[in-house]
């Protein structure tokens, strides 16, 4: 174009997080409602995606498409509380437990109209509201714990086992419901009793805050024990080599897997290192740049 200010469709950064736009739910697909109008074109195509793209055919055929974005499905509340749920603040423990945060960009009305649906689907057990704060530091539960193997979370240590501003609410297909003060209660009584939290920081201060802000608590596991994080926090990296695990640099590991010193079949109990310098700023780590489509 001659002139390059000229735009013939303005860019869609956030697009990179494509966490937030859709969520498998064992053998479901949860189509999200962003809460903010900056990321209204990422819902309209991921709709396009799913509904159009032939991978995706049997879903639709077999009415395993859940869209909240059709509002005969998912309307307001009666006092006007709008349906917003985003990926980030759902997050899949194992095949009974579906994780659903009330956040700065997920609403209650939303997690309860979509645990009804969930029930009355079949899809899953327990449909768990985890409440935090409202603010845009704890945007989704993502930023402030993810799992990395079946004994081992990455966690940011005043809400998640603190349970600073912060609650559980589990609800189950039975129609029963059990309450939690902190996320830490809630796993190691509903998960795993010997679950170990790995605290961004170190559990220490102003580390913890620091590096849950540059999201040291937001990892992607690539297979149990071993996930993708940024290259950015020192004494988040300290505390998983505490737990046994070793750090190694995106660009290290390439090497080593070109030159045969190490073989990716063989990776275990590692924590690969990406560069970070313009993505920490924007507000999503490696969990929040992947979206799974099937689930085993």
């Amino acid at each position: 174009l001659k002139n390059e200010d000229f735009y013939l469709f303005d860019p869609i950064p956030n697009f990179i997080f494509t966490r937030d736009i859709a969520v498998a739910v064992n053998d479901h697909v949860v189509v999200t409602k962003a809460a903010k109008i900056a990321r209204a074109r990422e819902n309209f195509l991921t709709r396009l995606i799913f509904w159009s793209h032939p991978d995706f055919a049997y879903l639709k055929a077999e009415g395993k498409l859940i869209n909240l974005n059709h509002l005969e499905e998912f309307p307001p509340s009666r006092r006007g509380e709008q349906v917003s749920i985003e990926g980030g603040d759902m997050m899949i423990l194992n095949e009974n437990y579906l994780l659903i945060g009330c956040s700065e960009r997920s609403t209650s009305h939303a997690i309860h109209s979509l645990r009804d649906v969930l029930f009355e689907k079949g899809v899953i057990k327990n449909v768990v509201q985890v409440n935090i704060p409202n603010d845009r530091s704890y945007m989704h539960i993502d930023t402030i714990f993810t799992q990395i193997n079946n004994h081992h979370m990455v966690a940011y240590k005043p809400i998640v086992v603190d349970g600073m501003s912060s609650n559980v609410e589990v609800h189950r297909a039975n129609g029963t419901s059990v309450f939690y003060g902190s996320v830490r209660d809630f796993v190691k009584n509903e998960i795993n009793p010997k679950m170990e939290f790995i605290l961004s920081g170190n559990g220490e201060s102003p580390w913890q805050e620091r590096e849950q802000w540059t999201d040291g608590c937001n990892l992607v596991a690539l297979r149990p024990g071993v996930a993708f994080t940024y290259d950015r926090n020192p004494k988040t990296a300290e505390a998983f080599r505490e737990h046994g695990y070793d750090i190694v640099h995106g660009r290290t590991l390439l090497d080593d897997f070109r030159s045969g010193r190490r073989s990716p079949d063989d990776l275990q109990n590692t924590i690969i290192n990406l560069p970070s310098n313009e993505l920490s700023r924007a507000r999503g780590g490696s969990h929040c740049m992947t979206c799974p489509v099937l689930r085993e």
